[in-house]
Order: structure tokens, then C-alpha cells, then sequence
């Protein structure tokens, strides 16, 4: 019997170690469920650090998206609870941001290692909040919710030392991701806390647990009551609209779909709220013939299929070169068939359930299927063991065209594209041929070859070799339609503060009628005011000035003109009355020249501004003069604007080649850098006071960091503007780069807000049009600066210069460069 024993326990180890199959190994929820059901699985709204009952709230239901079990039930907030909510942040605002820099540190040091003492809590909450593997949450999520909370620690204690002349926004709502719950929030609660901020949270109706969670830790770790305060929401998102549209709230940060962010933008738009957007990706990995393909198959498990392919910066599209594009596929092919797909809580799986509820569920399954009617293969892994929740297994899409849906759409879900290219030009068309641009990564063994394709990918973060990378101290988001603003560096500090000066009133131009706004251009002056007066007086300057973009003079496309008028009512001169044509032939100059301007070396460019300058100290006494006549101001006064204005160019073509970027500190072996790169296409409507020295301030910044802009000068008085046709044209500029068009300002704006080749606007003028410019800008996602209603003293230098204009002139990427060849172990 013994021996009969031992054969069979022997026949068993060798049978293991030949088929090597997994045995269960789940992690416990015991200590989740226990912390549910100490809050009867029922909550409230935090606020005031307390649970507050809704007595008019729907309630809504929290399930676990892997096994489809009843977690939770919330309530989605009303207009009185989202009120209550914001006047308890506005009021603990008054005693926060006035604490002193230790104080605050010292509050959130608390709160992370209150965050440490709960880790096994943070995880498994995470797990069953988003139904992805366990592995995901202890080992990468809560690790990165306590560095984040450390980092923004050290980030208070300095405040008052790296933010000199900045001040708190005041109350900051604070919208995270579905995907990812904690982390999303973390990132931006931390970094409004350590700025002197105070919080509403609005956490996604599908994932609202972590940060319930989250205030009842910061309460436990002595935090003001007020400071932080979370109301839920419905499926329908009402509280999170309620929310942003608050009076006592100045600052939104969202976490979401492109989709969602450009209704949050409408929404906001005229408020004079500040706002940040992350929203979606459709990360490429460019592969070439010279990367180490085992690698590359990991990093897509990793960054493709980990996470259900829900993050922003999840790969969506592979990129390979066709050398080893068939040896590629087959390793993906085979690896796909050990991919684990299961119980979010089981230590073997790889890959875990849908978050939020598997509300994209279906639309994945319609592009998968869309793609194999199409023409296409597809290889998924098994998923078999998933008899229940929203699982969609790992897919991988060969011969795909990219004019497919599955290609160009925001799929939320574990779905990787493999797209063949032959040369790196070829990669990096492909790459950039998405409205998302959040994330891409390189993989090749040639660092030269890797640092080339990294500066032509147009994307806000880029790792080499390695994708999915985030560090606190590394800034981090998304250009064009992926949102803008930044979490992580200095930048990411900048996106909660404000230069001390700044005063928010209340918002104006609500009235506003979006669709007639700038829609014709205004009524054309009588005859009589044409030539002077009633009297039939002759002008002083009987000339009409042309249209100035590609370097050259054009004449409108409507061959219509205007009459510029002194202070005293006289005609001075006609400019010409630009129109919808003539704006899309100027965006079209500027387009052909920001490509070879943005290269240019920081020393080129410096030169041609003070070349500007030059030429422009030999106009002064005619531009003062201008000035004077046109605008009724004392003699003397135009000759100081005149020289502010040279000065301003001097300013600009100092910072020409001293805003490149940095290298960040992380934790990570290798080195990480943020570069500034040129935002693109500006357009630029000036205000009428200071009409020489704003339309210089403005246009020299945006030049100095390799824009094109597209400037319409002041309505009522552009011929100091106008003068400077002569001076580009003596001063190297390329053609192109600055682009001048005269006209109805109202009209100008609305055609500029709405070509989607213009990268931002920037808005100086009415209230309206600066609703108008934010509520247009939503439909391509564009940046925008604008000062609803409100005047700025260009001739102040913390009004007219500095760190401020270069924050709108640059978009950032960061560059993560991993090592490992010498000391890999």
C-alpha cells in the first residue's frame, strides 16, 4: 500500500512539472467586504468629514465588474447636496490655504501614511471597485497613490518657495477616471491639497468606492473638515454636471473620454473656471527590426491587454516593421494562448474584467467583428473559465486598414491593432495619424534611431523600450484631442495655482447666443463717416492696407474695407475686412512654415527677434505718433509704449533657447526628461488698449517658442499693427510665421475657433467672445487663453511677460530613456 503510494505521489510531481498548469491561489476580500459592511454597504456623501443622507437621491448601484456581485449602494447627488458640498470646501478654504507651508506638508504626510497602513484595504477595493487582477492593484496602483501623496508632501513644504508670485484657485472638483479610480484621483487631490486648495471630488458612478474609501482615511489621519469632500453621481452623470457649474467652484480637473471632456468644456464655457483635461489615447508602440522582440511581447501583455486595455495610455495600435512582422505575430500568437483571463482576485491571471460595469462592452465586440467582415484575422486568448462578468478576452487584430473603425476609434477594451510600416518616416505618419495623441512608446536597440522617431511622435508622454511608466515626479497628459494640462514637474504644480494678481468675478455673457456670435460681419460705415464727416473734410491718410499672410500682402478675399478712426472721429486710414477664405489661406501659410520654424535653433530665432527690434527702434517715432493719433493719448505716451514694445522683443528672444525643459528625478534607473515643444498653430485676437505693445507681448511669445500665429490686431485700432509689414519683411522672418489679418474681430474669432487646424486661441477681448472662443474650442479639443471680459496691463510685466505666456506657448513631452546594459542587476 505504501509502495503503491509513493508511485502515485511520483506519477503526480512528474505529471506538474510537465503540464505546469496554475493552481488556485486567490487573494481574501474579507477585509473589503468588512469595511462595506461596517457602512451597511449603504453610502452618503462625505462632506464636512461626515455621512450625509440624501433625502431626495436616487440610489445607485456598485457591482463588482468580474463577478457582477452587488458591492455597494450610493446615491447620486443633488443640486442641494452638490451644494452643500461646495460651500463646505469654499469655507475650509479661508483657513487652509492660509496655513503655512509645514502645516500643510504635515497634513498630508499624514494622509499617506494612514494610505500605507491600509494597502491591503486600498488593493483589494480597487480589485473589486474595477474588476481588474489583483496584481495590478497591490503591486502597481496603491504604490503609486502613497508615491504621489510623498511627492506632493515635499511639494507643500516648498510651496511658498517654488510658486512665488502664484496663489490657490480656491475650490477644485476633482472628476477621476472609471479606469483608474484612485490613482487618477490621487494625482490631482494631492497636488490641489499641497497648493492650498480644497477639494469636491466627483468620482465616476461605475467606480466610486476608492474614494470613499479615500476621504474616510483622510479624515482618520486629522485632516480639516471641508478640505476634502466626495459626492457621488448617477449613470447619467447629473451630479458631476451640477458640480462643475458651481459658483464656489474655480478650478475642474477631469478624468475621462474625449467625449465627456468636450461636453464638460461646453458646459464651462464663460465661467472663467480654470480646467484640465485627460481624456483618451490611442497609444502606438513602433516597433523596428532592431528590438529585442521578446520584449516587445511582454510590453504587450503589459501595456496592451493588462489593465482590459482601458488606461489612456493602453496600446491600441502596433506599429512593426515589416522585416519582423511575421516573426512578431507569431511570438504574440503563441504568448496569447498562455494569457490568463479570469477572477480579478486570482495571483495567476494577467487579465481581469471590464471596468465600469462593461458599458463599452458591446461597442468593442461590434469593431472586432466590423474588422473580420473586413478582411482581417483575429487571434484571442481563451476565456473560458469567465462564465460570469464583463470579461472580453485579449485580442489581437492582423491586416487591419487604418481606415478602420478598430484602428482610429477609442476602444475601450484589450484590443491591439498590428499595423506593418517599412521605414521610420512611414512610422511616424502612422503614429501620428490620430486626433489622440496621449501616449506612444519606441522599441529598438538603436538610441539614435529611438531619440529621432521620439521628437516626430506627436504625444504628451513617449517611453523607449518600456511603456506605461508613471512616476509623480514625471509630468504626464495628452495633446490634441487627448486633452490639456498636465499631472507630475513643475507644470503639473502650475495647472492649481494662479499669478497673484488674478481676480475671478462672476460670470458674465450667459446670455450669450452661440450660434448668431461672429456669425456675419457687422454693418458697413455710412459714406459721410467714410471721408471724414457730414463736412466732406478729406481724411489726413487717404491709404488702404492690405491682408499680411506668407510673408507677402494680399488684398481680402471680399474686397471690402474698413475705416479706421482717430479719437476725435476722423478717418485715418482703411484696412482691409478679412473673411472666412482669407482666414483659411493664413492658417494654411502658418501651417506650411511652423514645420521648418519649430526646428530652428533657439540662437536662430533669438536673432531674428532682435533683428525685429531693430528694424522696428527705426519706425519708433511714426509708431508712437500712430498710436497717439489713433487712440487720444497724451504726447509722450506713444513713444513709452513703443519702447516697452522693444523691450518686450528683447524679453522674448532672451527666452528663445532658455525654456528647452528638464530632466525629472524618479525612481526608475535611467534618466527621464520634459521637452517644450511648440504648441503649432496660434491664433491670437488682440485687445484694443495698448494696441502696439499687447500685439507684440503676444506674438513674440508665441514665435519665441517655434509657433505660427495668426494675429488680428486690435478692432479699433490696428494701424500700429499694420506698420510692422515692413519690419518682417527686413528681419529675416520666415514667411508665414506671423500672419496678420484685419477686420471684425467678433467674426475673425469665431472662424479661428472653429478651424480644427488651429492648435489654440488665444482670446483677449468681450466676455462673449471669450464663452464663444471656449464653447467652439470643444469640438477639436484646442487650448485656450482668454480673459473673459477682463483687462490686463501688458505694460506690467507680471501681466505682459513671463512664465505664464510660456506655459501657453509650449506643450510638453516627457521622454522616458530606461538603462539596464551594464548594471542591469
Amino acid at each position: 500500500m505504501a509502495a503503491t503510494s509513493a508511485r502515485a505521489s511520483a506519477n503526480n510531481v512528474q505529471t506538474i512539472f510537465e503540464n505546469m498548469n496554475y493552481g488556485p491561489a486567490a487573494d481574501t476580500d474579507n477585509v473589503a467586504k468588512a469595511w462595506l459592511d461596517d457602512h451597511k454597504r449603504q453610502f452618503g456623501h462625505f462632506i464636512n468629514n461626515e455621512w450625509c443622507k440624501s433625502e431626495n437621491g436616487t440610489p445607485c448601484q456598485a457591482h463588482n465588474p468580474a463577478t457582477g456581485e452587488l458591492l455597494a449602494t450610493v446615491i447620486d447627488a443633488t443640486e442641494s447636496d452638490v451644494e452643500k458640498a461646495s460651500k463646505a470646501a469654499k469655507a475650509a478654504f479661508q483657513t487652509w490655504s492660509k496655513l503655512s507651508d509645514n502645516a500643510r506638508a504635515r497634513h498630508l504626510y499624514s494622509i499617506t501614511r494612514h494610505v500605507q497602513k491600509h494597502q491591503q484595504l486600498f488593493s483589494v477595493v480597487e480589485t473589486l471597485d474595477t474588476g481588474r487582477v489583483m496584481r495590478e492593484s497591490r503591486d502597481i496602483e496603491v504604490p503609486q497613490a502613497v508615491r504621489l501623496l510623498y511627492h506632493y508632501t515635499g511639494s507643500a513644504q516648498l510651496c511658498s518657495t517654488e510658486l512665488q508670485g502664484y496663489k490657490p484657485y480656491g475650490v477644485v472638483a476633482v472628476l477621476p477616471s472609471f479606469a483608474r479610480p484612485l490613482v487618477s484621483m490621487v494625482q490631482r487631490v494631492a497636488v490641489a491639497l499641497a497648493t492650498g486648495n480644497t477639494v469636491v471630488i466627483c468620482p465616476s458612478p461605475a467606480t466610486p468606492l476608492s474614494a470613499l474609501l479615500f476621504a474616510e482615511v483622510c479624515k482618520e489621519a486629522g485632516l480639516p473638515a471641508g478640505v476634502i469632500n466626495v459626492v457621488t453621481d448617477g449613470r447619467e452623470c447629473g451630479g458631476m454636471h451640477k458640480l462643475v457649474l458651481r459658483e464656489e467652484v474655480d478650478k475642474v480637473a477631469y478624468a475621462g473620454t474625449t467625449r465627456e471632456g468636450q461636453m464638460v468644456r461646453q458646459l464651462m464655457a464663460g465661467r472663467g473656471t480654470s480646467l484640465s483635461l485627460e481624456l483618451s489615447g490611442r497609444s502606438p508602440m513602433v516597433v523596428f527590426d532592431t528590438a529585442d522582440l521578446d520584449s516587445v511581447v511582454e510590453g504587450v501583455v503589459d501595456a496592451g491587454w493588462g489593465y482590459a486595455g482601458q488606461l489612456n495610455t493602453s496600446v491600441s495600435r502596433l506599429l512593426v516593421q515589416e522585416s519582423v512582422e511575421k516573426s512578431l505575430t507569431q511570438k504574440l500568437c503563441k504568448r496569447l494562448q498562455n494569457v490568463k483571463v479570469g477572477n480579478s482576485l486570482e495571483k495567476n491571471q494577467d487579465v481581469g474584467a471590464l471596468a465600469g460595469e462593461g458599458l463599452q462592452l458591446d461597442l468593442v465586440r461590434q469593431l472586432v467583428e466590423e474588422a473580420k467582415q473586413e478582411g482581417a484575422q483575429v487571434f484571442q486568448a481563451s476565456t473560458e473559465n469567465c462564465t460570469r462578468g464583463t470579461f472580453y478576452p485579449p485580442t489581437l487584430v492582423v491586416g487591419a486598414q487604418t481606415a478602420s473603425r478598430i484602428v482610429y476609434e477609442d476602444v475601450q477594451g484589450p484590443v491591439v491593432c498590428l499595423i506593418p510600416f517599412r521605414t521610420a518616416k512611414e512610422a511616424i505618419a502612422i503614429a501620428n495619424n490620430s486626433t489622440l495623441a496621449m501616449a506612444a512608446s519606441v522599441w529598438t536597440e538603436n538610441v539614435s534611431l529611438a531619440m529621432e522617431v521620439t521628437a516626430g511622435l506627436q504625444a504628451g508622454t513617449v517611453w523607449i523600450n518600456s511603456h506605461n511608466t508613471v512616476d509623480a515626479a514625471a509630468g504626464f497628459g495628452g495633446a490634441k484631442q487627448s486633452g490639456s494640462g498636465r499631472v507630475g514637474s513643475r507644470r503639473g504644480l502650475l495647472e492649481y495655482v494662479q499669478p497673484s494678481w488674478a481676480q475671478r468675478e462672476a460670470p458674465g455673457a450667459q446670455g450669450l447666443n452661440l450660434h448668431t456670435f461672429g456669425s456675419t460681419v457687422g454693418p458697413r460705415p455710412s459714406d459721410a463717416a467714410a471721408v471724414g464727416g457730414a463736412s466732406g473734410d478729406s481724411p489726413a491718410i487717404d491709404q488702404t492696407h492690405k491682408l499680411y499672410y506668407g510673408g507677402v500682402q494680399k488684398r481680402p478675399d471680399g474686397q471690402y474695407s474698413r475705416p479706421v478712426l482717430t479719437s476725435d472721429g476722423k478717418v485715418m486710414g482703411q484696412v482691409s475686412e478679412a473673411t472666412r477664405k482669407d482666414v483659411r489661406n493664413a492658417v494654411e501659410a502658418a501651417g506650411k512654415a511652423v514645420a521648418g520654424w519649430s526646428k530652428r535653433p533657439g540662437h536662430n530665432k533669438a536673432q531674428i527677434l532682435y533683428y525685429i527690434a531693430e528694424n522696428m527702434e527705426l519706425q519708433k517715432n511714426n509708431l508712437a505718433e500712430c498710436i497717439e493719433v489713433m487712440t487720444g493719448q497724451a504726447k509722450g505716451q506713444g513713444q513709452k509704449e513703443v519702447e516697452l514694445a522693444l523691450e518686450r522683443l528683447f524679453f522674448w528672444a532672451a527666452y528663445c533657447d532658455k525654456y528647452g525643459g528638464s530632466v525629472q528625478e524618479v525612481p526608475m534607473y535611467g534618466t527621464v526628461f520634459e521637452t517644450n515643444e511648440s504648441v503649432g498653430i496660434i491664433g491670437v485676437a488682440c485687445p484694443d488698449a495698448q494696441p502696439l505693445l499687447s500685439f507684440v507681448s503676444l506674438f513674440a511669445a508665441a514665435i519665441s517658442r517655434g509657433n505660427a500665429v495668426i494675429m488680428i490686431p486690435s478692432e479699433k485700432h490696428p494701424l500700429a499693427a499694420i506698420q510692422l509689414y515692413q519690419v518682417f519683411d527686413t528681419s529675416d522672418l520666415p514667411g508665414g510665421v506671423v500672419n496678420i489679418l484685419t477686420g471684425n474681430k467678433d467674426h475673425l474669432t469665431r472662424v479661428l475657433s472653429e478651424h480644427h487646424d488651429v492648435q489654440a486661441v488665444w482670446y483677449f477681448g468681450s466676455a462673449e467672445g471669450s464663452k464663444f472662443v471656449e464653447h467652439a474650442a470643444a469640438e477639436n479639443v484646442k487650448r485656450t487663453w482668454v480673459n473673459n471680459g477682463h483687462e490686463r496691463d501688458f505694460a506690467t510685466p507680471c501681466q505682459g511677460q513671463g512664465e505664464e505666456f510660456l506655459f501657453q506657448s509650449t506643450q510638453p513631452k516627457t521622454v522616458w530613456i530606461p538603462m539596464g546594459e551594464i548594471f542591469a542587476n
